[in-house]
């Protein structure tokens, strides 16, 4: 937006020059007034001064020449800022950067709140405020109030760009005044796709995000928020964004997970101990066991891998959580990362008295994905299945080649979902009132198993039926069709889950376009 300059015409961008000209020079001719006469009195008190006192006379001179420039430039900062925020504003062309309100120094010297009311003044006055036709108040008035509101409101015009924020909204200003949303979308579509595809598509439509941070865990001045979007095509504000700060009902939860994490590691070698002496055990003894004894071995073994399962979840959504999630993508075949876990697989199924069908062709194409993060995905869908299954229920695994991907689906024929828990089904420890009841969970196996897939640059999708079963779908891209981007980035998934330059997280569709 354009604020107007002064009455004559006046351009703003021509203050600073002159002003700082004009109190430079000052102060130079003031300081040099005060050496010539100290050098005056010193000539008359002492005429026979000699040489090297004289030098030491010009030295100090010289000296307090510089720090009287120095202290009026650093006394001029503050007017230097205001009048580029006011430049910057006005859309007048200017050398000089507009201040960024993160900027320790505004917050040491207080002048952040005047830098912040200049843009908030602005910014009410970009939105072409009317009068309200009975009281005649400008509507700038009701957006002043909204400052004085918990709740975070933030509106974007047709262009995605940010015209209004109240003080509550997570926003950011970089160095040249542009302000971003400070959101992290870790396994959904973010507002900037979701706007975008309404633009093509709808006139109207809404969508809620739950628990949205601001920052990774164990960041300073985190914020976890529940997001309500509104879009109306062709209206000034085009979308607007409202944000509930719900910290105090999140944050406990993360901070069970920091915990429970710590003790995660802590299990985790004895865990490991636990499996290695039960596979030892059960090869040592498998000539004089009975079926019986057979059978407990068998769910000892079960219930030990279900265990280090658990744990392998839990560490990995706090690594998630902190962008420590590093994996490795490379070609790999379908069967083969089956092949590292169908023994488990089987082995559980069998001690549920489930039926488990494979159907994997040994000549699909190759695959992108990291080898070790799709065995704990497979794993945790099938065993879902498992668990969700009916006794003496049958669980069917297939892949299948689907345009440039590869879909790998686990289908059950269990007690199903109703669709309002299909919409919350990835969410960070989410489970339905049903499965808390009935089927033991961390509530974490979906969240991480999608964190992963779409680490991978695929996607995982689930159909279910209330009272006839679920199917999840894992597409992976084919290796073929990613191949040169996969390289570029160096085989590694780090760019998908590192912070991008205007706030977002890059960590969903990696591949894709």
């Amino acid at each position: 937006m354009a604020v107007k300059s002064a009455a004559e015409g006046e351009l703003l961008n021509r203050f600073w020059p002159r002003y700082r000209r004009v109190t430079m020079t000052r102060a130079v001719l003031a300081q040099l007034t005060v050496c010539v006469a100290i050098v005056a009195i010193v000539l008359t008190l002492y005429p026979d001064l000699p040489l090297d006192a004289w030098a030491l006379v010009v030295v100090m001179s010289a000296a307090s020449l510089a720090l009287t420039v120095i202290i009026t430039l650093l006394a001029m900062r503050p007017l230097k800022d205001l009048s580029s925020a006011l430049v910057h504003i006005a859309g007048e062309p200017t050398g000089l950067t507009p201040p960024n309100l993160n900027d320790g120094f505004y917050m040491r010297s207080r002048l952040r709140p005047l830098l912040k009311q200049i843009y908030d003044l602005a910014m009410s006055q970009g939105s072409s405020p009317r009068s309200d036709e009975k009281s005649g108040a400008p509507y700038a008035n009701i957006a002043a109030q909204l400052n004085h509101t918990a709740t975070g409101i933030v509106m974007l015009d047709s262009n995605g760009q940010i015209i209004y924020a109240n003080q509550s909204a997570p926003v950011l200003i970089d160095g040249n005044g542009k302000k971003s949303l400070e959101l992290i979308f870790d396994v959904d579509q973010n507002i900037t796709e979701w706007v975008a595809e309404r633009g093509e598509h709808d006139v109207h439509a809404e969508k809620v995000w739950r628990r949205i941070a601001n920052k990774l865990t164990g960041e300073p001045d985190r914020r976890l928020f529940d997001v309500y979007v509104s879009y109306d095509k062709g209206s000034e504000a085009e979308t607007i964004i409202t944000l509930f700060d719900n910290t105090n009902q999140y944050q406990p939860e993360d901070d069970d997970l920091d915990f429970i994490a710590f003790a995660a590691h802590e299990l985790r070698g004895p865990i490991t101990v636990i499996r290695g002496y039960l596979d030892s055990l059960n090869d040592e003894l498998a000539a004089i066991t009975t079926g019986d004894q057979k059978e407990l071995f068998q769910r000892l073994i079960v219930s030990a891998n279900r265990l280090s399962g658990y744990v392998n979840n839990i560490l990995n959504a706090s690594r998630f959580d902190r962008r420590h999630l590093k994996i490795h993508i490379g070609e790999q075949n379908v069967a083969n990362i089956y092949a590292t876990i169908a023994d488990d697989m089987q082995l559980r199924a069998s001690a549920q008295q489930r039926l488990l069908s494979v159907n994997i062709p040994a000549n699909l194409p190759n695959i992108a994905a990291d080898l070790n993060s799709m065995t704990e995905v497979f794993g945790n869908l099938i065993d879902n299945a498992i668990k969700y299954s009916n006794d003496g229920g049958s669980i069917e695994v297939i892949a299948a080649v689907n345009g440039n991907f590869v879909d790998v689906s686990v289908t059950d024929h269990g007690i199903g979902m109703p669709s309002n828990v299909i919409g919350n089904l990835f969410h960070k420890f989410y489970r339905s009132h049903r499965s808390r009841e009935t089927v033991a969970g961390t509530g974490i196996g979906l969240y991480i198993s999608k964190a992963i897939v779409e680490s991978n640059g695929g996607k995982i999708s689930v159909k279910s039926v209330e009272g006839r079963g679920s199917t999840f779908i894992v597409s992976l891209p084919i290796y073929a069709t990613v191949a040169d981007k996969l390289k570029a980035l160096g085989n590694n998934n780090q760019d998908f889950i590192e912070r991008s330059s205007d706030g977002w997280i890059k960590n969903h569709g990696a591949f894709r376009g």
